[in-house]
C-alpha cells in the first residue's frame, strides 16, 4: 500500500547514544572511556512537518554503523577507534568524512559485528563500503558539500562511495520513492536541507522519514511464554528513555526466545505512534543494540 503524505516527518537523532553492553570486555570499555567523541552532526527529536520539499536533498537511510574518518583513522560515534585494515582505507582523502559503514539492506547485525571485532578477517571487511554523506570540515552549504564529495571521492577507492542524493518537488514523488525503498528491504529516507551548514551537535536540518518509528529501550525483565511459547520467552519487559514500561512480545525469533537479550541490555523496537498515555503503539522487537 502506498505510503501516504499524511506520514509525519520526524526530526531525530541521526544516531542514538548507545550505552556499553555489559557483555563487552572491560578493556574495550576503558578504551571507549579514554576516547574522544568525534565532532559530528546530530539532529533533534522533535516532530515537525516539512512544507517545502524542494529545499531538501533526499537519500536512502542506510542501516549501518556510523563512521567518522578524520583523515588518518576511522572512529565510531562514541569515539572508539575502528580497526579498519590499511588496504581498506588506501586512497581515502586526508580530510574528514562523515558516513556509514554499510554492507547492504538488512545487514546491520553483520556490519556491527565486523566493526566491533578487534581482528575481523579481510574477507569480512571486503563486504563493507564506507558510504559518505557529509564533509565535516567544509563550511559551505550542504548542496555544495555534496557536489564536492561527488567530484572528489567516488573514484578514490572501491570501498569508498558517496551516498546518492535526489530532489523531489511533491509528496507524491517522495511517497513513491519511500515505498520503493521499503519494498526493497530498506529502512526509509533521509532529508537534508540544501542550505544547511555542517553543525557539530544538534541540527534542525536533518529529517528521517520512515513508515514506522524506532527507538531504544532497556530490558528490565523477562516474561515467561505460554502456549506455543511455553518454556521460552513470552515477552521482554522494557523501559524506554521516557520511563515508559511495556512489553515487546512480537518480532522475536525462536532462537531469541530460547536465548533472549539479557536484562540490562539495550534493544531497538519499532512502533506506530503513541497512545494517549504516551506508550509506544504496536511496539515490536527489532534487534539488540550493540555498543558502537
Amino acid at each position: 500500500m502506498l505510503v501516504r503524505h499524511t506520514l509525519l516527518f520526524i526530526l531525530i537523532l541521526v544516531f542514538n547514544v548507545t550505552p556499553l553492553a555489559s557483555a563487552h570486555a572491560q578493556t574495550e570499555q576503558q578504551s571507549i572511556l579514554n576516547s574522544v567523541r568525534p565532532s559530528i552532526q546530530l539532529a533533534s527529536t522533535q516532530s515537525k512537518p516539512v512544507t517545502n520539499l524542494s529545499d531538501y536533498l533526499i537519500s536512502e537511510k542506510l542501516d549501518g554503523v556510523r563512521g567518522y574518518w578524520d583523515g588518518g583513522a576511522m572512529y565510531s560515534r562514541s569515539g572508539r577507534k575502528i580497526p579498519v585494515p590499511n588496504w581498506f582505507v588506501k586512497g581515502f582523502p586526508s580530510y574528514p568524512l562523515d558516513g556509514e559503514l554499510w554492507i547492504k539492506r538488512g545487514a546491520f547485525e553483520q556490519v556491527s559485528g565486523i566493526v566491533r571485532k578487534s581482528r575481523a578477517t579481510d574477507k569480512e571487511w571486503q563486504s563493507i563500503r564506507f558510504m559518505v554523506f557529509d564533509l565535516p570540515a567544509e563550511t559551505s552549504r550542504f548542496e555544495l558539500r555534496y557536489q564536492k564529495a561527488m567530484n572528489e571521492l567516488n573514484d578514490l577507492s572501491p570501498y569508498l562511495k558517496v551516498v546518492d542524493q535526489y530532489s523531489f518537488n511533491s509528496t507524491q514523488q517522495l511517497d513513491t520513492r519511500l515505498q520503493a525503498i521499503i519494498d526493497e528491504g530498506g529502512e526509509g529516507l533521509m532529508l537534508h536541507k540544501k542550505s544547511a551548514i555542517y553543525q557539530v551537535g544538534r541540527s534542525q536540518d536533518i529529517v528521517k522519514l520512515k513508515p514506522f518509528y524506532d527507538a531504544e529501550a532497556t530490558v528490565i525483565a523477562h516474561k515467561e511464554g505460554k502456549g506455543k511459547f511455553s518454556g521460552m520467552l513470552g515477552a521482554l519487559v522494557v523501559e524506554n528513555e521516557q520511563g515508559k514500561i511495556f512489553n515487546l512480545g512480537s518480532g522475536l525469533s525462536k532462537a531469541q526466545r530460547l536465548n533472549p537479550p539479557k536484562v540490562g541490555s539495550l534493544v531497538t523496537y519499532k512502533y506506530y505512534g503513541l497512545t494517549q498515555k504516551g506508550t509506544p503503539r504496536f511496539a515490536s522487537f527489532l534487534r539488540v543494540r550493540a555498543a558502537q
